[in-house]
């Protein structure tokens, strides 16, 4: 891995609104959890909350960790943006843009091509369920902005600081923090960026947090956050945000930036068929802690701290400590949990503990938990030490520190860092004339030197329920009514029981329909694949917030009470793990959410996965059901309902197993040779056709990219303008439908939005 530098950071976190009081806090042993700030709810929390009183509607505690403060130290003025463009706005997208220009304030020398990877909780926040409350009410619904609350406010985030590099969201539960890390790492790597900005925010309805947690069991019933304790009872959920700005280790070294610490390794999975969504996986949490340590180069016993993802919840916690404890156990290690001070930030969580690191590093300290008067017996099995005060961390050997962070659905993951001190020399070779120009030539084999094969396709456009439907109406012979009236799904070979789905969202039951289709096509995932879905978050989920929220007998219309199977079936990041468990693919699976690029930015992280051998395969996805009435509240005059899915795998791969290749995906250079170097586009993706023996080394005439359907298919509209290009070529046929005929290669350039080398 090339080695990268967090080289700022910034937070505003429960208690802590800054890095050092953050520290500070933790080595006070503060707890910062409490109750719910007055009208927080918008509904008594006393009506709700009642221990005695089981789910549905109860949810036993109101505790979990909360910022205050903020509105002492937020500044509107000096963004990209005017101050009155900000008002009306979420705290979310506040907290998310004070964080990202402290982050930069901390580099000493800002570089042209800047961008971010958020991560971000993909249920509804405190201000779009307002908004959809108040348009099912037949109220004037305020901020249509707050209803884009994931891509529109990545967007927002790119206006306000000047980042032309681009900036989106992904969701991939507990552990986004450090997925959108790793992707922060690899635009670095690429040459995409010279500086990242990374980390995750969250502040989801807090309302639904409580409910939905309890439904699931999860939440504490004695309103404790307690990590590793033997009566812990479930966890607190907390809100903040924590960013990083990273840059190549090189550059930063070059620059005379202050070097917080050095990201050496980072290692994702994700549980495949596991023991079910909601239960962690020892196989695939070991799996994500080996491979970081493989790509660092580092030994585990060069380990001296770990940051555990521990929650407080017994099974979760029990089930860390065994599978950290086969990969780690060859020596004691000092270990501990920020969840102890904050609750479980969840997205942000990751990125919290990063910030701790730091300053751990920073101080030579190894940080205390809070005190543990009885662990649970699985501690005491277990080579680690709980911190219960701090110690010195001694300087006899390198100061390489670990975190880990799991998400519900089987999101893993794992990263590396040691303080500069500790981290080896870039070699030289590598670096070229310049740093970032080195990189650049030596992620070359990225960037169209692999070709990409989309070898399956899956599409529920509408109406038109399957690809033949599609195909007919793309080509003029039949016509898409915009709107989904039913789903339907073969129960041969469905995994998941359907009282279950009957509970789910549409979104995921057409993204699982797409999905079984374009297999179909292509065979059985090897285990080694990844599931990518580009989707937004569904207003629908805010209907429990309305029903809670409402004093009368009526609440019942609104939607059914929440049961566990409900919190699956909303929760954000299920989507791309539905499919991750039905059909046992253990690479990274997650959903993107930036808005009409969705899709696109998905095939273009799998595509790069798949030319640098992270994975095998790739099922890509995207869904949005727009056709609803927050959507056109918000501005979406003629919505569509559509679930797309591509089947990836390297041509090379294709070809010896005998698979049907429709087009080619290649991540190639963008042009623009004359224009400087910062301000060239980086990659665009090309479709590609496969009847010529090295399409690549041949020029053709561009044919124009399809328009999309009338309709707005919001987070899916890329994807289907992908679906689109790649039927034109494989039946060649343009995109009116005429026929594409003669002896030259058809290609069709799709530009990249919203990353280097959009359009």
């Amino acid at each position: 891995m090339t080695p990268i530098a967090i080289v700022g950071r910034a937070c505003v976190l429960p208690g802590a609104l800054s890095p050092q009081q953050l520290w500070d806090a933790v080595l006070a042993g503060r707890d910062l959890t409490r109750s719910a700030p007055a009208g927080r709810w918008r509904v008594s929390s006393s009506v709700l909350c009642a221990a005695d009183q089981p789910a549905p509607d109860h949810c036993w505690s109101d505790c979990g960790g909360y910022v205050d403060g903020f509105d002492s130290i937020w500044d509107p003025r000096g963004f990209a943006l005017p101050p009155e463009q900000l008002a009306g706005l979420d705290p979310l997208v506040h907290w998310l843009l004070h964080c990202g220009r402290e982050a930069i304030a901390d580099v000493r020398a800002r570089p042209a091509r800047v961008g971010a990877v958020v991560g971000n909780l993909g249920f509804p926040s405190e201000a779009m369920a307002a908004y959809a409350d108040r348009v099912w009410r037949g109220l004037p619904p305020g901020d249509a902005r707050n209803r884009a609350m994931s891509g529109g406010t990545a967007a927002l985030l790119a206006q306000a600081l000047g980042l032309t590099a681009g900036s989106f969201c992904l969701d991939a539960a507990c552990a986004s923090s450090l997925y959108a890390i790793k992707l922060a790492c690899d635009a670095l790597a690429d040459g995409d960026a010279d500086l990242m900005l990374a980390g995750a925010v969250q502040r989801a309805d807090d309302l639904f947090l409580h409910q939905g947690f309890a439904a699931l069991g999860a939440l504490s019933k004695s309103g404790q956050s307690r990590p590793f304790h033997r009566d812990a009872d479930g966890l607190l959920p907390a809100e903040g945000c924590a960013l990083l700005a990273l840059k190549r280790l090189a550059d930063a070294r070059r620059d005379g930036d202050t070097i917080h610490a050095v990201i050496r390794g980072i290692g994702l999975s994700n549980d495949g068929r596991g023991k079910g969504l909601l239960v962690p996986d020892e196989s695939g949490q070991r799996r994500a802690m080996a491979a970081a340590l493989a790509i660092a180069g580092i030994a585990a016993t060069e380990v001296s701290l770990l940051e555990c993802h521990a929650t407080g919840t017994p099974v979760g916690d029990g089930t860390e400590l065994r599978s950290t404890a086969q990969v780690y156990g060859a020596r004691p290690l000092p270990i501990g949990s920020l969840k102890s001070n904050l609750g479980h930030l969840i997205t942000a969580a990751g990125a919290a503990g990063l910030i701790k690191l730091t300053e751990a590093l920073r101080h030579g300290v190894l940080p205390p938990s809070r005190a543990v008067d009885a662990p649970i017996a699985a501690l005491a099995a277990s080579p680690f030490h709980l911190l219960q005060q701090a110690e010195p961390w001694p300087a006899d050997a390198p100061r390489i520190a670990a975190i880990s962070a799991f998400g519900f659905g089987g999101n893993n993951a794992h990263l590396i860092l040691s303080d500069d001190a500790s981290t080896p020399p870039v070699e030289p070779s590598l670096l070229g004339s310049s740093p970032a120009q080195g990189v650049r030539g030596a992620s070359s084999a990225l960037r169209g030197e692999t070709p990409i094969a989309i070898v399956g396709i899956g599409a529920c456009i509408g109406n038109a329920m399957d690809r033949a439907a599609v195909v007919a109406a793309l080509f003029g012979e039949a016509a898409i009514e915009p709107r989904m009236e039913t789903i339907e799904l073969d129960l041969a070979g469905l995994r998941f029981p359907p009282n279950d789905l009957k509970q789910a969202l549409p979104q995921q039951l057409a993204m699982l329909r797409a999905a079984r289709e374009a297999l179909a096509q292509s065979g059985p995932l090897p285990s080694r694949s990844s599931v990518l879905v580009g989707m937004e978050p569904d207003a629908e989920v805010a209907r429990y917030g309305t029903r809670w929220r409402s004093a009368d007998l009526a609440k019942d219309g609104v939607i059914a009470p929440l049961e566990a199977a409900g919190v699956l079936g909303c929760m954000p990041n299920i989507p791309a793990n539905r499919l991750s468990s039905q059909f046992d693919a253990s690479g990274p699976s997650y959903t993107v959410q930036a808005g009409a690029a969705s899709g696109l930015i998905a095939l273009r992280i799998a595509a790069r996965a798949l030319a640098s051998g992270e994975i095998d395969a790739a099922l890509v996805g995207a869904v949005d059901l727009c056709d609803e009435p927050v959507n056109r509240a918000a501005g979406n005059a003629q919505p569509g309902d559509a679930a797309v899915a591509l089947v990836l795998r390297r041509l090379v791969d294709a070809e010896g197993e005998g698979l049907r290749v429709l087009a080619l995906v290649a991540v190639s250079p963008g042009g623009h040779e004359t224009a400087p170097p910062e301000r060239r586009p980086a990659t665009a993706i090309s479709l590609r056709e496969t009847d010529v023996p090295d399409p690549a080394a041949l020029t053709c005439p561009r044919a124009l990219v399809p328009s999309c359907p009338p309709a707005d298919h919001g987070a899916a509209t890329s994807l289907i303008r992908t679906l689109h290009a790649t039927l034109c070529l494989h039946h060649r046929r343009h995109a009116d439908g005429r026929p594409w005929l003669g002896a030259a290669t058809r290609t069709i350039d799709l530009p990249l939005p919203g990353l280097p080398g959009s359009g």
